[in-house]
């Protein structure tokens, strides 16, 4: 019978929140509790693999833990895990410490941020909302290429800012927003009324990824003339000179190219949608910590 091993080193064990439940979370249960809890029960999670379901193989130490006993196995031995059943654990190990805040998702365009998050809201239970869908149905259907062509940028940043004040009011909910939102600062204000996540993935497979479906939907890229991953390339070379400091305004950063070194991946291409989920997640949950670190009077530590 095979389990679905998770990887200790890439996503620890996890705490049973069981015992917490009705009661009030964030503030009153910190992190170095959270910890405490963890030395107390560490536990693998365990699901039976569906022959169809996707596996993927680790080689790592694996540590299997209960109560104060602990066994490794096998170190260097190569275990199948079920990425999904990783990224619920991962979802369920978060959620009580969001008190449900939203979180945002920054990033290039065709970072993945929309798929990314569609992943993310269906384990957290929460609300998925597409921003530039979002501004298209306000405008009566038409398209943010077609908002580019007939009103201009200036007009399309205004709708877009007003998207993210409605969704600034709104709690667990997860909103993947334009790769240009983050050029306004009034954006970030309510952007950090929630948690926002910065989907980093380097220049060329992002260029990779438009021009293998077109820049016909990317209004700051179709005018360009020549082959279709250069011009991408290019022009996001410019976009990411006039951007690529505004996105480190995130609270949490993940690293395609991060991810797939510790993977073992010789490109981000590799990667799949699920585990770059799963380290959304453990981005986030490092925010939290350090925000609950930060929380905790001096002389609490």
């Amino acid at each position: 019978m095979e389990a679905a091993i998770a990887q200790r080193i890439q996503y620890p064990s996890w705490v049973d929140w069981r015992e917490f439940e009705g009661k009030s979370l964030r503030g009153s249960l910190r992190y170095s509790q959270r910890v405490k809890e963890e030395k107390r029960f560490r536990g693998l999670a365990l699901a039976h693999l569906q022959p169809e379901r996707r596996k993927r193989s680790v080689s790592s130490e694996v540590l299997c833990s209960d109560n104060n006993s602990s066994a490794l196995l096998e170190a260097g031995s190569v275990y199948p895990f079920d990425e999904d059943l990783i990224l619920k654990r991962k979802a369920e190990e978060v959620k009580p410490f969001l008190n449900g805040r939203s979180m945002y998702l920054v990033g290039m365009m065709g970072s993945g941020k929309t798929t990314v998050g569609k992943l993310m809201s269906k384990v957290l239970g929460y609300s998925f909302f597409d921003c530039d869908s979002l501004i298209e149905q306000a405008m009566n259907g038409t398209s943010v290429a077609e908002i580019f062509v007939h009103h201009g940028e200036n007009f399309f940043r205004g709708k877009e800012t007003d998207a993210l004040k409605k969704l600034s009011s709104m709690y667990q909910v997860v909103v993947s927003t334009g790769g240009g939102a983050v050029i306004r600062p009034i954006n970030w204000k309510y952007m950090h009324k929630g948690i926002s996540i910065w989907l980093d993935v380097p220049l060329e497979a992002l260029a990779h990824r438009i021009a293998a479906v077109g820049t016909g939907s990317r209004p700051l890229l179709h005018d360009e003339s020549g082959d279709a991953y250069s011009v991408a390339f290019k022009r996001l070379s410019t976009i990411w000179d006039e951007r690529g400091e505004a996105y480190t305004n995130a609270n949490a950063r993940v690293s395609l190219e991060n991810i797939a070194a510790k993977r073992g991946y010789k490109d981000v291409s590799d990667l799949t949608p699920t585990e770059i989920a799963i380290e959304a997640f453990e981005q986030v949950l490092s925010f939290l910590e350090k925000e609950e670190t930060m929380e905790i009077p001096d002389g609490d530590l």
